[in-house]
């Protein structure tokens, strides 16, 4: 297990390395994350949902994501509430409080109504902890995992040491225990206090805890490595625990990320998470919605040569856009609301009527749209909001949600459902709620789907959107975003092989893992038997 001192030291992105080291060198590995909390989410093969983390984690250990790598999905609604995916399925939404706390007592009834069909085991009583009940999942869905893969490489959820909330902790240190893990603790030097953080929160843990803590990572270190080496014997010696690795800060590695923290990161500076290129004339704007979900959808548009791309929350930067992009969210209409407070919506129709390019994705097409209503109240209190009125379409929204991978057919603007542009596109859907054409509408999809149904509509090369994830990671759906601009930009200079490039940057980072990290020790630490 890798554990952390804290959120954001690099667990993820240490646990995606080893997945692909082990691979490598000839085992089979597969990740695992208990809990995790993110909006960044991935459809599975079997039309499921689990934390894109784990989805990333898998695809470096050269497997088919699975929900038994992260069993429990928790996706933030509100700066309060959640909703609780469990084996790839939301079973409700719960408020912070309500999640962790003892006393939150629910009706056995209740939740075997809703995972029954998913055959989850639930406690005989009349009442039931809801936590007892998913510590069971959890450990249930390890075991699984563990009975067809070795090694398990599994990661904690922020610090260890969250001591007020150690007896519902489900993916730290317990977990570790039923697993009969051995702990490698990651500490970021980057942000300062490495000493204080890795010794606390060693010492901070019960003794049988602290035994199974069996060496240290100091991650993201900058400058030059010499002026650490004393620093490394002090940790050493003051925590009684091997440091096997001191890792530089990666800069020229992307591995797509797991929530908004390196999207925040990145935003002090106005950029995409990726390196932008100075040379391109074309300007994408990514709204930065509050609830902003899979921005890793246009991870592969912003290595473009032809784009800069930038995510923004201003009006003025909008108007200056060639190409606005509404992104995923995962709360629609909260978000529409913080449109217009902000004069965002504003900005958008001026673009608009000025020729810009303006494109809607899941949660940002149903805002493109006439109306977005919601009777049943699944995302709030509001039952309906008008939308932008771009795009001649109407959401409703449901508590069913849609979670599916998907081949698709991308279709000219201007053409026919007979005159397909591009074949065998790859996607994945995740959304509640139902878009239909407005009215009288004509049908005008963005993209016919494996199955049959279309997706999406299209009212110019101008002004579309669609339900589909990663739709921008195809090459033909880039190029047809920018083809309204060929006469500025050229043409590209080499087409991106998205899946490519990503395993590239796999065996990259698992190449600089590897030289800082001593794996000698690590394998020693993996085959004890202490």
């Amino acid at each position: 297990m890798l554990a952390g001192t804290g959120s954001d030291v690099g667990k993820s992105v240490l646990a995606t390395a080893l997945c692909r080291i082990f691979l490598q060198d000839g085992y089979h590995p597969a990740p695992f994350k208990a809990q995790n909390m993110a909006l960044n989410s991935y459809a599975t093969p079997d039309g499921l949902e689990i934390g894109r983390a784990q989805a990333v984690q898998a695809e470096a250990a050269g497997l088919p994501c699975h929900t038994d790598m992260n069993p429990l999905l928790l996706k933030p609604q509100s700066d309060h509430t959640s909703q609780v995916v469990l084996h790839g399925k939301p079973i409700g939404n719960r408020d912070a409080y309500s999640f962790f706390s003892e006393e939150r007592r629910v009706k056995s009834e209740e939740f075997a109504a809703a995972v029954s069909a998913e055959g989850i085991a639930v406690a005989n009583s009349s009442l039931f902890t809801l936590h007892s009940s998913l510590r069971k999942e959890v450990c249930a869905a390890f075991d699984r995992l563990a009975a067809q893969y070795n090694p398990i490489v599994m990661e904690g959820a922020g610090s260890i040491c969250e001591l007020n909330l150690r007896s519902h902790d489900l993916v730290n240190m317990p977990m570790a225990q039923h697993a009969k893990a051995d702990v490698l603790l990651v500490g970021d030097i980057d942000r300062g206090g490495i000493f204080a953080s890795v010794y606390g929160s060693i010492m901070l843990q019960t003794p049988e805890d602290r035994r199974r803590i069996k060496g240290i990572i100091v991650n993201k270190f900058r400058g030059d490595m010499r002026l650490f080496d004393d620093g490394r014997r002090m940790l050493q010696d003051i925590c009684g625990v091997p440091v096997l690795g001191v890792i530089p800060y990666l800069k020229d590695v992307h591995i797509e990320g797991e929530d908004s923290v390196a999207l925040e990161k990145a935003l002090k500076d106005g950029q995409s998470p990726l390196a932008s290129h100075s040379s391109s004339t074309l300007q994408v704007s990514v709204v930065r919605l509050p609830h902003i979900s899979n921005y890793t959808d246009f991870d592969a548009l912003s290595l473009d040569t032809r784009v800069h791309l930038i995510y923004s929350e201003e009006a003025d930067e909008l108007l200056q856009a060639d190409i606005i992009i509404l992104p995923g969210t995962k709360s629609t209409l909260s978000d529409l609301q913080w449109l217009r407070r902000k004069g965002l919506d504003e900005a958008i129709l001026q673009a608009h009527r000025d020729g810009k390019t303006v494109v809607g994705v899941c949660g940002g097409y149903q805002m493109m749209g006439v109306e977005v209503l919601d009777p049943n109240h699944v995302e709030g209190s509001l039952s309906r909001l008008p939308g932008l009125g771009l795009l001649p379409v109407t959401t409703t929204m449901s508590g069913e949600k849609t979670t599916r991978q998907t081949t698709f057919t991308l279709h000219s603007p201007l053409s026919t459902l007979h005159s397909p542009l591009s074949t065998g596109n790859r996607a994945y859907e995740i959304h509640m709620g139902r878009t239909t054409p407005f009215g009288d509408a004509p049908l005008r999809p963005f993209a016919l789907l494996d199955d049959g149904r279309q997706d999406g509509y299209v009212v110019s090369p101008t002004c579309m959107g669609t339900y589909l994830h990663g739709a921008f990671d195809n090459q033909a759906v880039v190029d047809m975003l920018l083809q309204p601009f060929a006469h500025r930009i050229g043409q590209r200079t080499k087409a991106l092989d998205y899946h490519a490039y990503k395993e590239e940057q796999y065996d990259r980072l698992a190449s600089h893992v590897r030289q800082y990290l001593d794996m000698e020790k690590l394998y020693q630490i993996l085959t004890s038997n202490d």
